[in-house]
């Protein structure tokens, strides 16, 4: 009897791990880290326990809303995924998942992750959430990303969004600092996500994606890279420019921006697929850098 029963919990507890790879776990936490950035820097000094409360009921909203996406994004996306090595792996793209059932999960968590923050934050945090689940799951998954090659800088206006959402938590509108935040991560998507593209352009051309290596070419793309990394270097100068932080921020912000730049810059004059490895992952240390200095200089400020 023991065995049928193992063998019940290790189905189970397999499908369960599917379900949550449907959520694309690493980029759901970046995208709750963000939004917890945009809720601490709303709240002067520190928060009262109702906004703690507050905070952790819109992070888990968040959460599920962002995961629907994920999800959604998946089932869009499974012939695509199919045919690239880095997403092969995905169940609905090894078909051990149906697509009636990455649709149920992904409108189970929206519904569940609207209808708390409605409830428990305010309606216009839902309405914010609920917009860029529609802005990354539909108009960029479904219309941009075959149709364009600025597909990312387009659709990374949904990317960009988490800070606002948090902002909104917490104040119940949208203030400029969440603009500037907005800003800083919508400038930081393009060069962050085409150095990984350089480096898988062959999965990208094999889906029939028109990305700009496919499109423009690895040279046209390394500029385009080196290009982004300037203007978002003046972005990052903002929060201090605007007030919202002190020296230590701008410290870390011009340390993390000039490394950002330089690989940005080595990667233009002498491109190797392992330096474009080495800058999308310097990519990925530069915003979470940046935020966690923020963080800090938020509670330094007060």
């Amino acid at each position: 009897m023991s065995t049928p029963i193992s063998a019940q919990q290790s189905h189970a507890t397999s499908v369960l791990r599917q379900y949550y790879a449907l959520t694309k776990p690493r980029v759901v936490q970046l995208i709750v880290f963000c939004a917890l950035i945009g809720m601490v820097l709303a709240v002067p000094g520190v928060p009262s326990w109702p906004d703690v409360v507050q905070g952790a009921l819109a992070c888990i909203g968040i959460w599920l809303v962002a995961a629907a996406a994920a999800a959604f994004n998946c089932l869009v996306e499974k012939g695509i995924d199919a045919k690239m090595k880095r997403t092969a792996w995905r169940p609905t793209a090894r078909g051990e998942l149906s697509d009636w059932q990455a649709l149920a999960f992904s409108i189970a968590l929206c519904a569940l992750g609207s209808a708390l923050l409605w409830f428990s934050v305010n309606p216009l945090t839902m309405w914010l959430t609920f917009a860029t689940f529609v802005g990354y799951a539909v108009i960029y998954t479904v219309v941009l990303k075959p149709l364009t090659p600025q597909n990312i800088v387009i659709g990374g206006a949904s990317g960009a969004m988490p800070p606002v959402l948090g902002w909104a938590a917490m104040r119940g509108e949208v203030g400029p600092e969440a603009l500037i935040l907005f800003l800083i991560i919508f400038l930081w998507t393009p060069p962050h996500f085409w150095a990984l593209a350089l480096y898988r352009v062959e999965d990208y051309r094999k889906a029939g994606l028109p990305m700009l290596p496919v499109t423009h070419g690895n040279e046209f793309t390394r500029l385009q890279v080196l290009l982004y990394t300037f203007i978002l270097f003046a972005a990052c100068l903002m929060p201090f420019i605007y007030g919202m932080s002190g020296w230590l921020y701008l410290v870390v912000a011009i340390a993390v921006s000039v490394g950002f730049t330089g690989y940005a810059f080595k990667l233009w004059r002498h491109y190797s697929d392992q330096l474009a490895r080495k800058t999308f992952r310097f990519s990925l240390i530069h915003l979470s850098v940046l935020f966690a200095a923020l963080l800090v200089d938020h509670y330094i400020k007060y």
